[in-house]
């Protein structure tokens, strides 16, 4: 079933369009018609190509998706923590984790932020 457009011209976003609102409004041109189902089902068509409706466009899919390398499978380990109810046992954890070589300072002293500070005026 075709819907009719009408349009409105305080609406209109660009001036070619308040011209065509105003147009269709006083009757000169007949507003147009949009029937959205006839261009649903027509696009409807357009949405699956030739090749995918045959047994061709699958074996084409399947043949550019395939995989170039052979990935390797994951082993999955599980860590089973006992709870001990001691703080030392988490302290110890801690001291572990803490202190990496590969990671940031973790303490700013007065005196890490007065060399800082003498970088920069050195640079300036």
């Amino acid at each position: 079933m075709p819907d009719e457009i009408k349009p409105n011209v305080n609406e209109a976003p660009t001036h070619d369009a308040q011209l065509a609102a105003d147009s269709i409004a006083s009757g000169e041109e007949k507003a147009p018609t949009v029937d959205f189902d006839a261009d649903y089902a027509v696009a409807q068509q357009f949405s699956v190509s030739e090749i995918d409706r045959t047994g061709e466009g699958a074996a084409a899919a399947e043949a550019v998706t395939a995989p170039k390398y052979n990935v390797s499978t994951v082993e999955e380990t599980k860590t089973i923590t006992q709870q001990t109810g001691n703080p030392d046992d988490f302290l110890e954890a801690a001291k572990e984790l803490g202190g990496s070589q590969t990671e940031g300072v973790s303490n700013v002293t007065d005196d890490l932020v007065q060399k800082a500070l003498e970088k920069g005026e050195r640079k300036n």
